[in-house]
């Protein structure tokens, strides 16, 4: 069964609020549905490249994220070349940009 979930552009906007107060950079790449779009997450390592994380479901219906493009660092252009056909198939995405080098995703939920 699936979990209740704040509207996308309100959870959104907490955790923006949340990172800004941690001095991580932050900013919002592209608006998608404002109640229930889901987020993919580009992060950038500041030089060492970038990951993207895609929110999605898992079997039992509990949210979470999805290590895309194999889980590893890769260029800008193919993080964003991922990020655009993901953007071509729904076009409801959030994709929110993270600068942290890092590399963890910054927001709640277990990675698969």
């Amino acid at each position: 069964m699936f979990e209740e979930r704040l509207p996308t552009h309100i959870w959104i906007g907490a955790q923006i609020r949340r990172l800004s107060a941690e001095a991580v950079p932050v900013a919002i790449l592209h608006k998608g549905e404002a109640n229930s779009g889901l987020v993919i997450v580009k992060m950038n390592l500041l030089g060492d490249g970038f990951r993207v994380f895609s929110q999605a479901r898992d079997m039992d219906g509990v949210m979470g994220w999805m290590a895309a493009l194999k889980g590893g660092t890769v260029q800008e252009t193919e993080a964003d070349a991922y990020i655009e056909r993901s953007l071509k198939r729904d076009p409801d995405l959030w994709v929110v940009e993270v600068e942290d080098r890092s590399g963890i995703n910054p927001f709640e939920g277990r990675v698969f």
